[in-house]
């Protein structure tokens, strides 16, 4: 979260991904960096997932992610 923070105070879009599970640490953490940290959070557990797996929880998460960087995009 430390390198998203310093990358958006550089202008950088950033974005981290975490488990519903770190949702809590992860709001009083973007708290104590002085700010709002854009993240995206899925779905727990994450170790011993398949590759299957893997990809569907990326395919759920992707359109947060993509909006997380670049805004909304247009109304449909």
């Amino acid at each position: 979260m430390h390198d998203i923070n310093d990358l958006e105070r550089r202008g950088i879009p950033g974005v981290f991904v975490a488990t519903v599970e770190f949702a809590d640490g992860a709001e009083q953490q973007s708290r104590s960096l002085g700010g709002d940290i854009a993240h995206v959070l899925t779905g727990h557990p994450i170790q011993d997932r398949t590759d299957s797996e893997m990809v569907a929880i990326a395919d759920q998460a992707i359109d947060a992610l993509l909006s997380s960087l670049t805004g909304p995009g247009p109304p449909p």
